[in-house]
């Protein structure tokens, strides 16, 4: 899946215009960076398009341990969407996320994720409480 592939199938996902859904696809990134180690930030960037893979760049291997509405207010923080918006956002980013990467990437990254967090990678209803 290329750039314009990626960003276009978020926007329609979540309902976004074009500069919204790059919005939501760096804070996303930038926050699912911070919540994996710094292989698999680097394993997944080798997975996405050129103009992603600086979002996943990590200095350190530590990962942070978050919960679902922690990654959701740093995304909503990061992109300045309102709290649903940016849940729908995310929800958008990492469905796409995975239909772009290969099978076992993917079990690799959802293995380093808390269970609350992983289901944002599956197409649902609203995931803001």
């Amino acid at each position: 899946m290329n750039y314009a592939e990626f960003l276009e199938a978020v926007r329609k996902q979540a309902g976004l215009p074009p500069t919204e859904a790059a919005n939501v696809i760096r804070a996303t990134f930038t926050t699912l960076a911070e919540r994996i180690s710094g292989g698999e930030a680097r394993d997944l960037a080798r997975q996405l398009p050129e103009e992603y893979r600086g979002y996943l760049h990590k200095e350190v291997d530590f990962a942070e341990r978050l919960d679902l509405v922690e990654f959701l207010n740093e995304v909503r923080t990061r992109s300045g969407l309102d709290d649903q918006r940016a849940a729908d956002g995310a929800r958008a980013v990492l469905t796409t996320l995975r239909e772009a990467m290969s099978a076992d990437e993917f079990e690799d990254l959802e293995s380093e994720l808390s269970k609350d967090i992983r289901q944002l990678f599956h197409p649902a209803g609203r995931v803001w409480a």
